[in-house]
């Protein structure tokens, strides 16, 4: 089996599912309960938390733990806004974003009358820097800008936004982190980043894991009511097995990554390579400033979805766009915001790899896409 679909889910480190397994078995009472079992499972829940902080870079006290991607954006956007809108009503962020990025500030735009301007980006998915200044005014509260998108790897200029916003006080910054997270290097305090998601099930660890970095003043409005568990932000009991075990990810994953992310370069450049010697590939990555782990192409005139489900019959795994899009979405949206066309963007495969990839995966995968498309094209015509 080829599994190229990494940036929509990881397959969970061994050692993951074993530190699962004992947290659940041994640590199973409720953090916030008071006899010592309860107390036990509290201790536990502080250590997984200052040992992500110190992971990242930042002060214990600034991570919420989430369920993931999704609940940390939803988190980080509506909380900032609604907690904020008494210093403005504007909310800065790109064409490009993961859906519960986008979907987040058109709900806060349908039901709070927030104003919501949605930077365009060049035709390798980047966003500049001088058309974001433009369009900040006294109104601003919120940037929120990923770190590399999920479908093209097109890594944004993060440091640079974060230093120009320094000048606007009123702004907070958040960057979804998701697909970067041990991916490309991120300090999120040099960057001036107010707010940062990450996702467990992106460095092999378990789905519904995640965290939200809150810097220490940043005030949010918690989207889900109930208890006061993580710091009054986000009710409800902490899966102390997930977390415990995302925070185990965390560090084999960045432990590994740069020995690993050298050779996964030399691997997204040779793939790289030999797509764009075959006649009919459209490669829509960024050949520089792009991430190693993903590698986005088109083939004109081929449906994405007939392509996939042939590799798939090869026990080869790719995907089209986003994983929350692909079910429902023909045309790749980020394609179209590049400029690159419905035919583009109706026939674009995505191809994402793990840290523990090689080159091996490079000449099974050429030879069936070749077979693929000389099959499919035939048909076609």
């Amino acid at each position: 089996m080829l599994y190229l679909d990494n940036s929509a889910t990881t397959k969970p480190y061994p050692e993951v599912l074993d530190t699962y397994l004992k947290v659940a078995e041994t640590f199973f009472a409720n953090p916030s309960s008071i006899h010592k079992l309860g107390s036990d499972a509290e201790k536990l829940l502080t250590s997984a938390r200052k040992q992500t902080s110190e992971l990242l870079g930042v002060n214990f006290r600034e991570i919420i733990f989430t369920s993931g991607g999704t609940e940390g954006n939803n988190l980080a956007i509506k909380g900032a806004a609604l907690a904020n809108k008494h210093k403005g009503n504007h909310i800065i962020t790109t064409e490009i974003e993961h859906p519960s990025v986008i979907e987040s500030v058109k709900q806060l735009k349908e039901i709070h009358n927030f104003d919501v301007t949605f930077l365009p980006v060049d035709e390798n998915g980047f966003v500049s820097l001088e058309r974001l200044k433009n369009e900040l005014c006294n109104e601003t509260i919120l940037v929120s800008i990923m770190s590399v998108n999920n479908e093209i790897g097109s890594i944004q200029p993060i440091e640079g936004i974060g230093n120009l916003l320094l000048n606007y006080p009123n702004v907070l910054f958040h960057v979804d982190h998701t697909q970067g997270i041990t991916k490309i290097p991120l300090n999120i305090k040099s960057s001036s980043i107010d707010l940062c998601t990450i996702s467990g099930h992106k460095f092999h660890a378990l789905n519904g894991t995640g965290a939200l970095y809150v810097r220490e003043g940043v005030k949010l409005t918690p989207i889900l009511s109930g208890g006061s568990q993580e710091g009054n932000l986000r009710s409800g009991t902490e899966s102390l097995p997930g977390i415990v075990s995302m925070t185990k990810a965390l560090r084999m994953a960045i432990e590994s990554s740069t020995h690993n992310l050298a050779i996964l370069t030399k691997v997204r450049n040779k793939l790289l390579n030999e797509l764009s010697t075959i006649e009919g590939v459209v490669i829509n990555t960024p050949i520089s400033k792009g991430a190693p782990h993903i590698i986005n192409f088109s083939v004109p005139g081929l449906k994405a979805e007939v392509l996939v489900h042939f590799l798939e019959e090869k026990n080869i795994f790719v995907s089209t766009n986003s994983a929350c899009s692909s079910k429902r979405v023909k045309e790749s949206t980020t394609l179209l915001a590049m400029n690159k066309g419905g035919n583009i963007a109706a026939s674009a495969i995505r191809l994402s790899f793990s840290l523990e990839q090689t080159e091996e995966i490079i000449e099974p995968f050429i030879i069936h896409l070749k077979n693929g498309l000389k099959k499919l094209t035939k048909v076609t015509r």
